[in-house]
């Protein structure tokens, strides 16, 4: 029996960009799962029925949803989605963001070389989606008197920045300003919202040269999705009340160690 400050049965969450078998998200959402929560999990496309059949297998009781969180109309409908779904919402985890599948042509770039079009693509899919997402559910959770909001951001841009980056630095530093902001906001409401910081990250899409900086962090090794998940789960649970407004870092002591072997 799960312990009551890491129970969350009769909660129900909403995790966005939860379509890759191996990402951020769909570890988030299993195991904010096998805590006791339903499970609301977005993409876009339609592979995320695919994860949620997964979850149901494992006696979660979850659903998929996939679409453009990038407008208004289609939150609003998987907000509405959810509750329908389950009753209730009481956790959203935005981890929607970086390179979509359907939208591969991404590329950052420094400041001064990159084009307006880019820059608002980044903040777009990274922040914007947050705030919609965040926007749309707050008004349930206010009315339940309880409500988990985790951004999931970078350690580019809260706490570190790499060459060549600038928009998606700027976008994950947004989010953590927007946690911060929802935290002061919604306290008073039984609502905590907090930001984890993920490293190098050893899912299906890290690069080469990734797996590579993963090697030389303190740890000596990238963190598997599952590692990100704990955070993100503990986050949600009873246990983490009174945390909020913070960005925890999951980074292997990459991002306060001076040397580099």
């Amino acid at each position: 029996m799960t312990p009551p400050l890491f129970s969350l049965d009769g909660r129900v969450a909403l995790v966005t960009g939860a379509g890759s078998p191996s990402g951020i998200g769909f570890a988030s959402a299993r195991l904010i799962g096998e805590l006791g929560a339903s499970v609301m999990i977005t993409s876009t496309t339609d592979r995320i029925h695919a994860r949620a059949a997964e979850l149901s297998q494992m006696g979660i009781k979850a659903r998929g949803s996939f679409g453009d969180l990038t407008r208004e109309t289609y939150v609003e409908v998987l907000i509405k989605e959810t509750v329908d779904s389950f009753g209730r919402l009481d956790i959203v985890v935005n981890n929607a963001g970086m390179t979509s599948v359907s939208d591969p042509d991404t590329d950052d770039g420094a400041l001064a070389s990159l084009s307006y079009e880019l820059w608002r693509a980044s903040l777009i899919r990274n922040l914007d989606t947050a705030f919609l997402v965040s926007r749309t559910a707050l008004p349930h959770m206010v009315e339940n008197r309880w409500g988990r909001i985790i951004n999931v951001a970078s350690i580019t841009g809260p706490v570190m920045a790499m060459k060549d980056d600038a928009a998606y630095a700027t976008s994950k530093a947004g989010m953590v300003g927007m946690t911060r902001s929802i935290a002061v906001d919604y306290a008073g409401h039984g609502i905590t919202a907090n930001a984890v910081a993920p490293g190098w990250i050893a899912t299906g899409s890290q690069t080469e040269n990734e797996a590579e900086q993963g090697k030389v962090t303190p740890i000596g090794r990238s963190a598997t999705p599952d590692e990100v998940a704990a955070a993100v789960a503990w986050l949600a649970t009873p246990g983490a009340a009174y945390t909020t407004g913070l960005c925890i870092a999951v980074d292997g002591g990459n991002s306060i160690s001076e040397e580099r072997v």
